[in-house]
């Protein structure tokens, strides 16, 4: 029988954007990231910094594409991808697909060789899910957040826990 929550799992769960091996990836075929901001590259409302900086011109020299997508008005998403260099989708209506499928066809590549990123389930990972995207869950990079994300994080919470018990089992 099909987990009734396994619309909310993302295809693989890390740390944080910081420890993932993008070099793997590569070998898996991926040639595209769609990124989110907000406690993805950066802390709530933060600019773009050193280390963002840092990942977003090492993923371009190893190839990859790269995509910023965020549900945050424009002033904030323009300002943030325009520093770092990359197209961007703001106003992305996350969980809905829109924004990722916009992503998806400005980046000219296959489904299967994106990947989403982000940190919370039922925005960035629900919408990838519902986009046909694969996607990677990573935890929060800092600890303060807006009380309607915090709220978000308390219903996600059980969800969380359920994937976790779910990947234990498949290995």
């Amino acid at each position: 029988m099909k987990d009734l929550l396994s619309i909310f799992y993302p295809s693989y769960y890390t740390k944080n954007t910081y420890s993932i091996d993008f070099k793997k990836l590569k070998e898996l075929g991926i040639k595209g990231i769609i990124f989110d901001i907000d406690n993805t590259l950066v802390p709530h409302d933060a600019p773009a910094d050193k280390k963002a900086f840092r990942l977003i011109e090492e993923l371009k020299e190893m190839g990859f594409k790269l995509m910023i997508v965020s549900n945050n008005e424009e002033p904030r998403v323009k300002l943030f991808a325009d520093a770092l260099g990359c197209p961007y989708v703001f106003k992305a209506l996350k969980p809905a697909a829109t924004g990722y499928l916009e992503a998806f066809k400005k980046t000219g590549l296959k489904k299967e060789e994106l990947i989403c990123i982000g940190d919370q389930i039922f925005t960035d990972i629900w919408g990838a899910n519902r986009a046909g995207l694969k996607s990677i869950l990573v935890g929060r990079l800092y600890p303060y957040e807006p009380p309607h994300i915090h709220l978000k994080r308390m219903l996600e919470y059980p969800v969380k826990l359920k994937y976790l018990k779910y990947r234990k089992k498949r290995g």
